[in-house]
């Protein structure tokens, strides 16, 4: 496809995945009521005000809290964008709100950054509510991007596109290769890769080969040649690991991205907290009291008040708007002087378009998790970069669409993919530190040429001396049926769920005291509705307290980049027709099955996945390793 053509098709397809976003967004808000968009998980209402503190940067931090209906499932998350708002009064919730962002939402507690910086009049008049908003900066940002991508002229774009779309050979230079000894040797391949790249290259990372490791190791290398460093990812949670093992390393770091959707872990790397280390960050809080001391001067004249009292609150405004001015820009000139002493500077895609890089090239661009990225959002960092390294596996996650249509028409295809399929500009991974080799080596013979090793101290990893690592419980025979939630349309299959847990606790007798040296233990499902039945059944059961601390339960994508001891699967499907649905995205059964270290159990009907090609070969694989078990053996005892 003719350069041009294949933007004004990602312009067409981001167009298709917006309304389908803003319309499955309208489905769930327009023409319902508080009760409707409670029960749909969308709305928290009525919420108690527990606290309002500041932060560092002086940005207001509530926490609020709910009694009513604490349980219940929602859609709420950290970063989530929500619009907080009051039915008190004469307020109106759609004329009367303030947006702000999710630090951390758990049970019925949920805390939230307002996007003001003064507190809203109503916020203490009582019957508050939060809900979600529509995010449509992201959409722009990334259409924005793309129409640059279109129509602009200039070389080093042009030559940039040409490259990693395919059409012209990618240039690499010879240099003096070397060896960095806390690397292995493909790690060390793709560091010399990445050291003599012109334009593009690629760290291909299957699960647990080192990908972050061998990432900061290159932006280490790099900065003995440039200044500064622009490392994106699409998600915070990848930024924030990236900005923590950089940080790690002696680097010095800048973390740009709403203070909300930052992990406490990092907050000392963000523009905020550095800001309060400023030598002129004490100059800016004296001006900033003294505005504030002026506006409450000016507050505190009555309505009915004579000509001068309300010359002198027209005179304390003029001189609070002044110093205003003088705090915006002595803000401007702190962050910029933190900007330019960073060493790298970490963001999200999306997050690159922030003022504070306007106008700004980088020599080099990292993009992690690029496997994981919409293609529109991934030109936006590149925009800006004269070269630019991915890291990531196309054989894990893809990007999240909503939209059938666009994904169907090449929506779902990465950069990533296409630079990977096009081009010799990849090096893979080979050395694996996570997990026993016989759990790592199904994955490594379908999805990665069975080129993947396992590193010495990991290739016999065990929980207990005569565990075997993998485990096949097969339903076939049983007569467990899955079953589809009204509410949701999500399956579920509350036999097969009950055996897991008996698996569970049966194995819990076997490991006695070595329950001590498990630090976690992952329980996934493809579907949130045996999601929900799983966490109902294990809070319901006998586990222990300190046991079940160590439980995590979960669907595959918020398992994605995490490892656990001992991971459980449920595969749910069971039915006559042979139906597996989303199962038959293998990419999403890969990252299930490497989150394992010491142990794996996968718990399904093999009469039904195994008319699936991918689920027949691993149930080969389990038959050839001596890994499968009946569900029989658990039924009778």
């Amino acid at each position: 496809m003719d350069i041009k053509e294949h933007f004004k098709l990602l312009i067409e397809l981001l167009d298709i995945e917006r309304k389908e976003d803003l319309h499955q967004y309208k489905l769930l808000m327009s023409d319902t009521s508080l009760e409707e968009r409670k029960k749909k998980g969308i709305c928290w209402y009525p919420v108690q005000l527990d606290r309002l503190t500041y932060d560092n940067s002086d940005r207001i931090i509530i926490k609020l809290s709910r009694e009513q209906q604490q349980n219940q499932s929602h859609s709420f998350s950290t970063g989530k964008s929500v619009s907080l708002f009051s039915e008190a009064g004469s307020n109106e919730e759609a004329k009367t709100n303030t947006k702000a962002v999710v630090n951390y939402v758990r049970d019925g507690e949920m805390t939230i950054t307002l996007n003001d910086d003064d507190e809203p009049e109503w916020i203490h008049d009582g019957k508050l509510g939060v809900q979600l908003l529509f995010d449509e900066s992201s959409y722009k940002e990334m259409d924005r991007a793309l129409n640059i991508c279109l129509t602009s002229e200039d070389p080093q774009l042009n030559k940039m596109k040409e490259i990693l779309l395919g059409v012209k050979q990618a240039n690499f230079n010879k240099i003096h290769e070397f060896e960095v000894p806390r690397l292995n040797s493909s790690q060390n391949e793709a560091l010399m890769k990445v050291i003599s790249s012109d334009e593009v290259a690629i760290i291909h990372g299957p699960p647990g080969t080192g990908k972050t490791t061998t990432l900061v190791e290159c932006v280490k290398q790099n900065l003995k040649t440039t200044s500064q460093i622009l490392v994106c990812a699409p998600s915070n949670a990848a930024v924030d690991l990236l900005t923590e093992k950089m940080a790690e390393e002696g680097i010095n770091v800048l973390r740009l991205g709403h203070p909300a959707r930052v992990d406490e872990s990092i907050v000392h790397q963000t523009i905020d907290f550095k800001a309060t280390k400023h030598m002129r960050y004490k100059e800016l809080k004296a001006i900033k009291q003294q505005e504030v001391m002026l506006r409450d001067a000016a507050k505190k004249f009555k309505r009915n008040f004579g000509p001068d009292q309300k010359r002198e609150r027209k005179k304390l405004y003029v001189e609070a708007n002044q110093l205003r001015k003088e705090i915006r820009g002595l803000s401007e000139y702190i962050s910029k002087d933190i900007l330019e002493k960073a060493q790298v500077i970490t963001c999200t895609l999306v997050g690159s378009t922030t003022q504070l890089l306007r106008g700004r090239r980088f020599e080099t661009v990292y993009i992690d998790e690029a496997a994981q990225a919409l293609e529109a959002a991934t030109w936006i960092p590149i925009l800006k970069a004269d070269r630019v390294i991915l890291a990531g596996d196309h054989q894990q996650l893809p990007p999240t669409i909503k939209s059938m249509d666009a994904a169907r028409k090449g929506m779902d295809i990465t950069l990533f993919e296409h630079i990977i399929q096009n081009k010799d500009v990849d090096v893979m991974l080979k050395e694996q530190y996570r997990m026993n080799e016989l759990i790592m080596n199904f994955s490594s013979q379908h999805f990665y040429h069975d080129e993947l090793i396992a590193n010495d101290v990991v290739k016999e990893w065990k929980i207990f001396n005569d565990d075997f690592p993998v485990e096949f419980i097969d339903t076939a025979g049983t007569g467990y049926q899955e079953e589809v939630e009204k509410e949701s349309l999500s399956t579920y299959n509350k036999e097969e769920a009950a055996l897991l847990l008996k698996h569970f606790e049966h194995y819990l007798v076997e490991l006695g005291d070595e329950i001590n040296q498990v630090s976690s233990i992952g329980i996934i499902a493809p579907y949130s509705a045996q999601v929900k039945r799983l966490k109902w059944l294990f809070k319901s059961s006998s586990i222990p307290k300190e046991v079940m601390e160590k439980i995590s339960i979960n669907t595959v994508d918020s398992f994605q980049g995490q490892e656990r001891d001992i991971i459980y699967i449920s595969l749910v499907r069971s039915n006559d027709d042979g139906e597996i649905g989303f199962l038959s995205n293998t990419r999403r059964m890969n990252v299930a099955m490497t989150r394992a270290k010491k142990k794996l159990v996968m718990i399904g009907d093999s009469g039904t996945i195994t008319r699936n090609k991918f689920f027949s070969k691993m149930f080969d694989y389990v038959n050839e390793i001596g890994a499968y078990r009946s569900a029989f053996e658990y039924l009778y005892d």
